[in-house]
């Protein structure tokens, strides 16, 4: 299955506009899946957990992504309870690995893992994700533009297609026009397409390597009462990854 969320660094590339023209839905919502998917990518992230209760726990991680997202690792450097664990993510995150240094073993995760959240945040392995989900996953309706984190946007609804195997029933995704940057996603249910689940808002755009990127951002999980920060703190665009590295073997070292 195709993925929601943006290979662990939350990337978004400017494609060309087709400024002067009325775009449909499938247009733009094409724009905005070309620009997940970057060839190869490296990035050390802080992930910021905030619980109901206001209590914060922080993580330190490296990852690396390759083939459009199809490929992803990512290894935890802090806290030091974690640290060296590592989980790899192949075939747009259908299948998971993870190593345990304490234990030096390697365990692959069942195939319903993908929907669990990863290391207690409001991020699951799915959005974590790549690959073409809002292409293959959904049907695009454009709604009526609004304004959104001060940002001139298009409105799209898409709605999951009955053969996928999505968590999410619906989704709704405003792109910014200048650039088509969606700033901000709701998620829904998986059985109720009313149930507002989660939202992702992103901020604090940079162009790094000639490509503008989302340094920031936050998932607020509206059941749970929870929200996860995702900071950027150093991000690389198209660089040179051996496929080896993706691989159960070399996930030990």
């Amino acid at each position: 299955m195709k993925k929601i969320m943006i290979s662990g660094l939350i990337v978004l590339l400017i494609a060309p506009g087709l400024f002067g023209q009325e775009l449909t839905g499938e247009e733009i919502i094409q724009k905005v899946n070309d620009q997940f998917n970057v060839d190869t990518s490296y990035a050390k992230s802080k992930m910021t957990i905030t619980t109901s209760s206001g209590q914060k726990r922080t993580f330190i991680s490296e990852s690396w992504s390759k083939d459009k997202g199809e490929k992803n690792l990512v290894r935890y450097l802090e806290p030091a309870r974690v640290k060296g664990q590592a989980v790899l993510m192949l075939n747009n995150a259908d299948d998971i690995w993870m190593y345990f240094p304490r234990t030096q073993r390697v365990r692959k995760l069942a195939s319903h893992a993908k929907k669990q959240k990863m290391q207690g945040s409001d991020f699951s392995y799915e959005d974590m994700g790549g690959g073409d989900a809002f292409i293959e996953e959904f049907t695009t309706k454009r709604l009526e533009d609004e304004k959104m984190e001060r940002h001139d946007c298009y409105k799209l609804e898409l709605t999951r297609k009955p053969d996928s195997d999505s968590s999410y029933s619906r989704l709704i995704i405003w792109v910014v026009k200048e650039n088509f940057v969606p700033i901000v996603i709701d998620y829904y249910d998986e059985d109720d397409p009313d149930y507002h689940l989660k939202r992702l808002v992103q901020s604090n755009l940079r162009v790094i390597d000639g490509i503008p990127t989302a340094m920031k951002a936050v998932m607020h999980n509206k059941n749970d009462n929870t929200q996860t920060e995702m900071e950027i703190l150093e991000v690389k665009f198209n660089v040179t990854l051996d496929d080896t590295m993706f691989t159960e073997r070399e996930l030990k070292k």
